[in-house]
């Protein structure tokens, strides 16, 4: 579908607003590089896929900060392991949380995946929920008023176990620019989150400033050449 519309319209980017299925499309050219009816369509998808975030920063967001800066909010940032260590993304959204008022928070061990990790929570349940648990904790020893991140699948295991909002961070660049405010921050929803009693028992200690500026993105998957399509 995505190569119709490129050779019918073009395409200027495949805009992909859950980072497992982006991490999984830009790595298209690299899966299929050895068929050779579609080694040379996929490398091409994959060269247009974008992270939303990558493509809200790339554009330049116009926020007023005032709508969120008012009301203090602190949002601890999990970074998905598709978006950090698949596809190489670390400083964006938060620099874009950051440009939107919100105050972002380092979270304690955030290379540590949350359990969720495609169906690795419904096959591995114990070991997923071992590993939410732990995620759940670092969360609270920041002291946030929520928490952003950037795939579906870590929202759904976050959101079982904890009392602080999940939210996605686009969900809140919508809110910084005039959108309605996020589902999960909205009173009546608020009231019905589970007590996660053991996580927000944890000691709280400050939260460091995130230093941008010296994060190294490490280079994604998608960007090793494909082979040449074969010929058999």
């Amino acid at each position: 579908a995505w190569e119709r519309e490129r050779l019918a319209s073009g395409l200027d980017a495949v805009v992909i607003n859950a980072s497992g299925c982006g991490t999984m499309v830009k790595d298209y050219g690299f899966m299929l590089r050895e068929d050779h009816v579609y080694a040379q369509k996929a490398a091409r998808i994959a060269a247009l896929a974008r992270d939303v975030t990558e493509v809200v920063e790339a554009l330049g967001l116009s926020a007023n900060p005032g709508v969120v800066t008012a009301q203090n909010q602190r949002v601890a940032y999990h970074s998905a392991c598709s978006i950090q260590h698949g596809q190489g993304i670390h400083a964006g959204p938060k620099r874009l949380l950051a440009a939107a008022g919100f105050e972002p928070l380092e979270v304690p061990e955030g290379h540590l995946c949350c359990g969720s990790a495609g169906t690795y929570n419904i096959l591995q349940p114990e070991i997923a929920a071992a590993l939410r648990d732990r995620k759940l904790a670092n969360i609270a020893a920041t002291d946030p008023d929520l928490v952003a991140t950037g795939n579906i699948g870590c929202i759904t295991q976050l959101a079982a176990g904890s009392a602080v909002p999940i939210v996605h961070t686009v969900e809140l660049l919508d809110w910084a620019t005039g959108g309605p405010k996020p589902t999960a921050l909205r009173s009546s929803h608020l009231e019905r989150r589970p007590k996660y009693a053991e996580n927000r028992n944890v000691s709280k200690r400050a939260a460091k400033p995130i230093n941008v500026g010296s994060i190294q993105p490490i280079p994604p998957a998608s960007n090793r050449s494909p082979a040449a399509p074969s010929s058999t």
